[in-house]
């Protein structure tokens, strides 16, 4: 079979079996003609041979590829080769073939100072300045994703307890995260101040918690240029965007004495091996803060 006709047909049951969107399948062809550009001579899946992946992946490692590209590009060309035999073109088994393993990148994480430099850019003599500022306190302090935090609704918050209800993830589960009066707060004024003036706009009802000032939900684009503009304006030089400061909560809380697998549960990570990374992050700044104090000596 000619290797367009086998790519094409890779293509069609990547977007009827797994559901992916046009664009993934597009860069996982764009994978898979880098590595047939490479070998030139290739041109029927008879041409295919079990070696010519690792002979790929060797020469995209000496371009200086990361890691992160070079297990991505691996994984691409496993598939469409285990593609192949499935469909009786190939019939050579890839089980064994070990994988490229990424590097582990350690979240960014904001100092203390930082933080709260970065919580007191909303403009509080505005609307939507209210609003921000709530959506900021909030997932500070409770750690929801970014997701989470746009689509969170009215009936999720209990303020008497001081505790927000969240489902998550596959099967619609719930988690409980507690929430501080100091966050409270600001939510509160959001709710009573902003909120009652957005939902004027709104042509129905909505349920979601925060609105921009057409009555709508929040958009998590928004919300990611919101963080960047206010970071910018700390004078904050790191590469900060809302999931930091899920990052911040975690570790943060981690570092004040919290137990990790009670911040594995705010967090809503199915595997304990998920949080963990946390305690590296932790022990990183605690050794960075330990240097400073030793140098001054």
């Amino acid at each position: 079979m000619r290797i367009e006709e086998a790519l094409t047909l890779y293509e069609d049951s990547l977007l009827a079996a797994k559901g992916l969107s046009v664009k993934t399948v597009e860069d996982y062809k764009e994978d898979i003609r880098l590595f047939l550009r490479h070998f030139s001579d290739l041109k029927d899946t008879d041409d295919l041979r079990p070696t010519d992946i690792e002979a790929f992946l060797e020469s995209q490692a000496d371009q200086e590829k990361s890691q992160a590209t070079l297990a991505r590009r691996q994984s691409t060309l496993i598939g469409f080769y285990r593609f192949l035999a499935r469909r009786g073109i190939t019939h050579f088994d890839l089980e064994d073939t070990p994988r490229i393993k990424q590097e582990k990148r350690l979240p960014v994480v904001l100092t203390f100072e930082e933080i709260e430099d970065l919580l007191d850019q909303p403009d509080l003599s505005s609307l939507s300045g209210l609003r921000d500022k709530a959506m900021l306190e909030t997932m500070y302090a409770t750690g929801l994703r970014v997701s989470e935090l746009c689509a969170l609704p009215l009936s999720a918050i209990h303020e008497e307890p001081g505790i927000i209800v969240v489902r998550h993830g596959k099967g619609n589960k719930q988690r409980t995260v507690p929430i501080g009066e100091f966050a409270l707060g600001y939510l509160r004024d959001y709710l009573t101040q902003a909120r009652p003036v957005f939902t004027k706009k709104s042509v129905k009802k909505p349920k979601e918690t925060f609105l921009n000032a057409h009555g709508q939900p929040i958009s998590r684009q928004y919300f990611f240029l919101a963080v960047k503009k206010y970071a910018e304006m700390a004078g904050i030089d790191k590469d900060v965007s809302p999931h930091t400061l899920r990052h911040c909560f975690a570790t943060h809380l981690l570092e004040g004495g919290a137990e990790l697998r009670a911040v594995q549960e705010m967090l809503g990570h199915t595997h304990l091996s998920t949080t963990e990374i946390y305690t590296h992050v932790s022990e990183r700044r605690i050794m960075s803060a330990y240097a400073k104090y030793a140098n001054r000596k």
